[in-house]
């Protein structure tokens, strides 16, 4: 009875390593890039839920456009890499030379102010299309004016607000680097406001034939807060008046 229970033992085992070392060497073709531009007050938590995953990305590269808020994390997590400019290069130029640097498989960017839920990168690690998406939860003091951006497409969630993205762009999909790579980040639209970088990078990819896969869980925490709603400036009125 011993021996065939050591066997039983040895072949889980065995299942339980493969099934390790297999994920493992999955997640080690994914690079994160926390792009952080004042967001130095919230940047650690963006840190930690990396460092915390069940499953870690190969290469954490944390960047500061210039805003020069994010001096004091080097001491506190020296085993992440690090870009901090002593200028501001805007949006599109900041994360077109920061995808240049990547060398993994994947790669995928998240902002400073936002975190990653702590199984995410070893859920997104067994995905092997061009693209993957997933869902979102939107968070922080200014959630509410999701709706305004996108009416109808948010339901409440745990008290915060589940926003479904199956098939559809975020800024923070898991994408090829190469693929990546070849189409840049670039300006959406030459006279728009926001840049929509990401937008226009989701657009190419797809017209080259990018294969496109979805998770149904939300694995975004997407912080709607005071320093990002301020981008905006038909809202600065708002808070002005409230204040």
């Amino acid at each position: 009875m011993y021996q065939h229970r050591a066997i039983v033992w040895g072949l889980k085992l065995s299942f339980i390593l493969r099934s390790y070392f297999h994920a493992l060497m999955h997640s080690n073709m994914i690079t994160v890039v926390i792009a952080s531009y004042k967001y130095g007050h919230l940047a650690a938590h963006c840190i930690e839920s990396l460092l915390s995953q069940t499953l870690p990305p190969a290469r954490i590269l944390f960047v500061d456009d210039g805003a020069q808020d994010c001096r004091h994390l080097p001491g506190l997590y020296p085993d992440i890499e690090y870009i901090l400019r002593p200028h501001n290069l805007g949006t599109v130029d900041n994360f077109h030379d920061v995808l240049m640097r990547v060398d993994t498989e994947y790669v995928l960017f998240i902002g400073a102010d936002n975190w990653l839920r702590s199984d995410a990168i070893e859920l997104l690690s067994h995905a092997r299309a061009d693209i993957v998406t997933y869902d979102i939860v939107v968070t922080g003091e200014l959630k509410e004016e999701i709706h305004d951006r996108v009416p109808g497409e948010t339901r409440s969630h745990q008290g915060d607000l589940y926003w479904d993205r199956e098939g559809k762009h975020h800024g923070s999909m898991l994408y090829r680097t190469a693929l990546g790579q070849q189409v840049g980040y670039k300006r959406r639209y030459v006279d728009g406001v926001h840049p929509q970088e990401d937008w226009n990078l989701w657009d190419k990819m797809r017209e080259q034939g990018a294969t496109v896969a979805s998770l149904n869980q939300g694995l975004l925490f997407y912080r709607r807060h005071r320093e990002n709603f301020l981008k905006y400036d038909h809202l600065v009125e708002a808070l002005q008046e409230e204040a």
